[in-house]
């Protein structure tokens, strides 16, 4: 058996998951073993936020899924220039976001 074929791991993407699952939001909590991301879809008019999945990792896998997103968000910003963030002036949630203030 070729080496390189002996730590292939083949990953199966079922059409349900690829059509992925909308988030505007990620809660991130851990314990001494776990780290879990609570992804979350905030919509305008309703008072209620539903998690839509929730992840959990090691942490070190939750290390290396940083810096893979670091890797990635360098690459992107190389491509299509700088993300702003709430701090740099980028878009910002309106605290009425999700419910109606006159209620």
């Amino acid at each position: 058996m070729d080496k390189n074929n002996q730590n292939r791991i083949e990953i199966e993407l079922t059409d349900e998951i690829a059509q992925g699952t909308y988030s505007n939001l990620a809660i991130i909590s851990h314990s001494q073993s776990e780290v879990v991301f609570d992804f979350v879809r905030i919509v305008p008019g309703t008072p209620k936020a539903k998690v839509k999945s929730r992840v959990l990792m090691t942490p070190e896998r939750a290390k290396a899924l940083l810096e893979a997103l670091q890797d990635n968000i360098n690459k992107y910003e190389n491509s299509f220039g700088k993300i702003k963030t709430q701090k740099q002036g980028g878009p910002i949630m309106p605290i009425n976001f999700g419910g109606n203030p006159q209620a």
